[in-house]
């Protein structure tokens, strides 16, 4: 990486360095999920012959440490191995999206839009819309790390920019501003209706509305964006060295200059796709929204999110290929797919062994009783309201490090902690918000986190001996960044007494 004199901050440049080849000492990203698989048959073993356990907040019973290595546990084991894998989220996330994706790259779509896109855009502009985009890309699930990183890549490299950064300042808009949003989506949905059943614990009839966080996440997505931009420029860029490659070939050129003809012909099709989904979701009974509410936050749209992608990702890039000449026979339209699923080896491999290490952890109960004692530790603290939430965003900016899934986390932590501070005070909206801050910040530096390994090959495009160290070290200053401004932020509308939603 360019050397110190390119940042203001050389014991910070020299401090990422360092953590950098520490972390890319670490076996590969791989063979830390096998190890870290025998680390919880260890511990499990460890915590149950020394009786840890402890006691769930909601109905008094006994959570005690599972052994994964007696009779028992390695039945388990061996017959869940296969649903393991096949079951993990990300996974069939990843490939189908992935196959529009690699319809449109091949033929030569992503490759004229990006060239459109970067004439347009200076650098700064180009990295604010990048982080902005990733921040908004929770209204469409897990789309953004599938989509959106990789396309960030590009349009740096296309722009002579180390496309590192780009891929940095995606995942760090994707996942590091997870729960921020213009827009209500399923994130609001899920919390809030963890967070009212936590409440009623000692309220009842109490509801936590779906707009909730309403206005703290709007104005936190400016934040973020803002943030985001800033890291970008200020610690990232100066630390990798300028691009000097030629952009790698993401598909190719249309012959006879039918570049135009080519995105037009997608343009329309695309304007045909979302007529299409606009008929399926407007209308109150239209045939995408729930049978039963007539709701979008729980619908067939939304669990359809990635096939609907895939299905206007791969007709536009067709619709291209054919305007423009890169697409010939449908040998050519089978071929781009097939391609595109032949780099997906490495993903493949990795996410078999993460979604073993999950699911074992999880199995474990170790979570579980990490996070209550955490909670114990927290309330006999006793801070003030603003210092708990402050402390409270630590604590789950701490787990986020070891259970990534938000829902997972929220469904254990909401039921100690939103009835506590309940009876301290303090209403549940706020705890929701402080929970959604500590949640997001730490995403995109713990290679436990279930998308970590897809950012990896994303970067090993660009620089094959890239590991955890590479990741770790390009994300630590947005990670530290979000957390203690997006904290402050919290804690200055607390004192002001500002609504966090309608």
């Amino acid at each position: 990486m360019r050397g110190m004199e390119a940042n203001e901050s050389p014991g910070l440049n020299r401090l990422l360095n360092r953590i950098e080849a520490a972390g890319n000492r670490l076996p590969h990203p791989t063979t830390l999920f096998i190890i870290l698989c025998g680390v919880v048959l260890l511990l499990s073993w460890i915590c149950a012959d020394a009786g840890v356990q402890a006691v769930h907040p909601v109905d008094g019973s006994i959570i005690a440490a599972t052994d994964l290595t007696d009779a028992e546990g390695i039945r388990r084991i061996l017959t869940g191995m296969v649903g393991n894998f096949t079951g993990f989220a990300p996974l069939g996330v990843v490939l189908v999206a992935m196959l529009g994706i690699g319809v449109m790259e091949h033929a030569g779509l992503i490759a004229a839009l990006l060239r459109r896109m970067v004439r347009n855009a200076t650098p700064r502009t180009l990295t604010a819309t990048v982080v902005f985009a990733g921040v908004l890309s929770s209204i469409a699930a897990d789309a953004g790390y599938v989509v959106l990183i990789p396309l960030a890549g590009m349009l740096f490299a296309n722009a002579g920019r180390n496309p590192l950064a780009g891929i940095a300042a995606a995942f760090a808009g994707v996942s590091g501003g997870f729960s921020a949003n213009l827009l209500l989506g399923p994130v609001d949905a899920m919390l809030s209706s963890i967070s009212t059943e936590a409440a009623r614990i000692v309220a009842a009839g109490h509801v936590v509305p779906v707009t909730a966080n309403y206005w703290f996440m709007m104005v936190s997505v400016f934040l973020i964006t803002a943030l985001g931009t800033w890291v970008t420029e200020r610690f990232v860029l100066p630390r990798l060295p300028a691009w000097e490659q030629e952009a790698p070939a993401i598909g190719p050129d249309a012959p006879d200059g039918n570049e135009s003809r080519g995105l037009r012909a997608a343009g329309f099709t695309l304007a045909v796709g979302i007529t299409l989904l606009l008929w399926a979701t407007v209308p109150l009974d239209a045939v995408l929204r729930n049978p039963e509410t007539g709701s979008l936050l729980r619908s067939p749209f939304i669990g359809g999110l990635i096939p609907i992608l895939f299905l206007l990702a791969a007709i536009c890039g067709l619709a291209y290929g054919i305007a423009a000449g890169t697409i010939r026979s449908d040998r050519d339209f089978i071929e781009s797919m097939e391609k595109t699923m032949a780099t997906m080896g490495t993903y493949l491999v990795l996410m078999f062994f993460a979604a073993q290490f999950v699911a074992w952890f999880n199995w474990s109960q170790l979570g579980i009783i990490l996070a209550i004692k955490g909670a114990i530790l927290l309330g006999a603290l006793e801070p003030d309201p603003i210092t708990l939430m402050l402390l409270f965003i630590v604590l789950v900016a701490g787990i986020n490090l070891l259970i990534g899934s938000a829902s997972a986390k929220w469904s254990l932590l909401a039921p100690v902690f939103v009835p506590m501070f309940l009876l301290a005070g303090i209403p549940a909206e706020t705890t929701q918000a402080a929970y959604r801050i500590g949640d997001s910040s730490t995403n995109i530096i713990t290679p436990l986190m279930p998308y970590f390994g897809i950012v990896v090959a994303f970067v090993q495009r660009y620089q094959p001996a890239a590991g955890v160290g590479t990741i770790v070290s390009l994300m630590l200053p947005y990670s530290v960044c979000f957390l203690v401004a997006w904290s402050l932020l919290l804690a200055a509308w607390l004192a002001l007494a500002l609504p966090l939603g309608p």
